[in-house]
C-alpha cells in the first residue's frame, strides 16, 4: 500500500487511450471514444473480482457511501450505526444525507463490537456501518445477524480493505452495499475515486442515476436520457478509471506483497514480551495493508511510537491521538461544525458525544499502534526494519 508505488505501462498505456481520444468524461460522446469506456471496463472488471452483480464508480470512498445510503433510502432522521475509530468520511456521508451517526464502542479487532452494536439499536435504527479499518474484516457474521433480525441494512465501509475476505467471500460483497475508496493512498488507486457494489439491482439503478445528477443513462450522447429523480454529481473522470483499470489487475500481486511484508514484520515483533496483534474473525483474512499490535499500556505504547519515530521508522500510527481517524478529536463532529445548517432532525438526534463513555474503545486504541505495509520496499529493506523496530521496542518495554 499504497498502489501508486508501482504505476507502469499498463496505467501508461490506459492513460494514453483517453488522451489520444480526447473524452475524459465517462459518459456521452460516443462517436468520438474510439472504442475506450474506461468507466465502464473498470466496473465490470470490479464485478468480477468482487463477484457482485453490479458496481458503479464515483469520485471518491466518500461520495461511494454517500450514494449507497441514497441508492438504498436512508434520509433525514434515519440512524446510521458506526465505530469510534474509522476515517471522518464516514460520519461526513452520514450527515451528508440528513442522516444520524451514531458512535459505538470497538473491541480488539479495531472495529465495529456486535454487543455495542445491538445495544445502540432504537426505532430509529436504518444501517449498520461496519468499517474494516486497517485493511480486516470486522464480525461480520455477528453483525449480519443482528441486522438480518431487526430488519436493518449492512452496509461495508471497505475503504480500507480491498482485497481482504470474510468467509472467502470479497469484503464489500457480504453486506447489502459495499463501498471501496481509490483515492491516492489506497492499495489500488485512481488517484481519486471510489466505488459502490451490491447485488441489489434496485440499489444498483439508484446508484447509476443518483452519482450524475438523476440521468437514467438511456439512449446515445445523453441526447434521450431523462431525469427519474433529481441526484447531485458524483462522477469519475475517464483519466481516474483508466488509472484503476490498471491497477484492478495488479491487486492480487499488491495483496501478495503486503502479506509478505507483513508477515516478516510480524514474526520479528513476535519475540517481544508484551507485544500482540490485534485481533482478527476466525473466518476473515485481512489485506495486510497494515500490522496493528497492542503495547501493554497507554502509557508504553506512547514511549513506543515516539522511539519508533526518533529512530525513523515512518509509517507508524498512533490513532488514539490522531484527528482523523478516532473520535477524541473530532471537535467538528462534537460541535456540530458546519458551513451550512444541518436538518432539524440530525440536531434533534445527534448524541452529546461530549458526554458519551468510549473507555473500552479508549482502552483499546490507547495500546494500539499499526505499521503501514509500504509496497515499494525492498526484501533487504523489510529486514532492516524489522531489525530496528525489534531494538527499539527491546528499549520500552
Amino acid at each position: 500500500m499504497p498502489g501508486f508505488e508501482f504505476f507502469g505501462d499498463l496505467e501508461r498505456k490506459h492513460l494514453n487511450d483517453v488522451l489520444e481520444s480526447g473524452v475524459l468524461m465517462r459518459y456521452g460522446f460516443d462517436g468520438m471514444r474510439n472504442g475506450h469506456w474506461k468507466a465502464r471496463e473498470l466496473e465490470q472488471a470490479l464485478c468480477r473480482r468482487m463477484k457482485v452483480s453490479h458496481a458503479q464508480l464515483v469520485s471518491s470512498g466518500t461520495a461511494a457511501l454517500t450514494v449507497a445510503m441514497a441508492s438504498a433510502g436512508v434520509g433525514a432522521g434515519d440512524e446510521v450505526i458506526m465505530p469510534v475509530f474509522t476515517f471522518v468520511a464516514s460520519f461526513e456521508a452520514v450527515l451528508s444525507v440528513g442522516a444520524v451517526p451514531v458512535l459505538v464502542d470497538i473491541d480488539e479487532t479495531l472495529t465495529l463490537a456486535p454487543a455495542a452494536v445491538e445495544k445502540a439499536i432504537t426505532s430509529r435504527t436504518k444501517v449498520v456501518m461496519p468499517v474494516h479499518m486497517c485493511g480486516s474484516p470486522a464480525r461480520l457474521g455477528e453483525l449480519k445477524e443482528i441486522c438480518d433480525r431487526h430488519g436493518l441494512l449492512l452496509l461495508e465501509d471497505a475503504c480500507q480493505a480491498i482485497g481482504a475476505t470474510y468467509d472467502g467471500r470479497p469484503l464489500g460483497s457480504y453486506g447489502d452495499l459495499g463501498c471501496f475508496s481509490f483515492d491516492y493512498v489506497k492499495t489500488i488507486t485512481c488517484g481519486e475515486g471510489g466505488a459502490v457494489i451490491t447485488n441489489n439491482a434496485a440499489y444498483a439503478r439508484n446508484a447509476d442515476h443518483y452519482s450524475d445528477h438523476g440521468h437514467d443513462h438511456k439512449g446515445n450522447d445523453r441526447g434521450a436520457e431523462s431525469h427519474p429523480f433529481t441526484g447531485y454529481n458524483y462522477r469519475i473522470s475517464e483519466l481516474h478509471a483508466a488509472v484503476g483499470l490498471a491497477q484492478i489487475g495488479r491487486l492480487d500481486e499488491f495483496i501478495g506483497i503486503q502479506r509478505e511484508y507483513s508477515e516478516v514484520l510480524r514474526k520479528a515483533l513476535e519475540t517481544l514480551p508484551g507485544i500482540r496483534f490485534r485481533e482478527i474473525p476466525e473466518a476473515g483474512e485481512e489485506n495486510y495493508s497494515f500490522l496493528s499490535f497492542f503495547l501493554p499500556d497507554e502509557k508504553t505504547a506512547r514511549a513506543a511510537h515516539k522511539a519508533l519515530a526518533e529512530e525513523g521508522v515512518d509509517g507508524c500510527f498512533y490513532w488514539f491521538d490522531n484527528n482523523w481517524h478516532y473520535i477524541k478529536k473530532w471537535e467538528h463532529l462534537k460541535q456540530l461544525k458546519t458551513l451550512g445548517r444541518l436538518p432539524r432532525e440530525v440536531m434533534a438526534g445527534l448524541p452529546d458525544y461530549d458526554k458519551a463513555d468510549f473507555s473500552a474503545s479508549d482502552a483499546v486504541m490507547g495500546r494500539t499502534i499499526s505499521i503501514l505495509i509500504k509496497l515499494g520496499w525492498s526484501k533487504e529493506e523489510v529486514a532492516q526494519r524489522a531489525a530496528k523496530m525489534i531494538r527499539t521496542l527491546k528499549k520500552v518495554l
